[in-house]
């Protein structure tokens, strides 16, 4: 599906931010809505989509227990 995200999970990737989650949801974003850039009528919807999903990815992340991996 969406080939350029990547696995943003330790101990594949050590460290998150925001820009690495944004970056994933807004690349989610796109590939579903066949937008690379929405028109203006649609932006508010777009935006709030890539938000809404960043906060989901940064909420899975965030709760995820990695085997081998010592709870902050």
């Amino acid at each position: 599906m969406c080939r350029s995200i990547k696995t943003l999970r330790p101990p594949m990737a050590p460290e998150v931010t925001d820009e690495d989650v944004r970056a994933a949801a807004l690349q989610y974003v796109r590939k579903i809505s066949g937008f690379r850039a929405p028109a203006p009528h649609n932006a508010e919807v777009f935006d709030t989509a890539v938000e809404a999903v960043a906060a989901a990815t940064r909420a899975l992340l965030d709760g995820l227990v990695v085997r081998g991996q010592r709870a902050s």
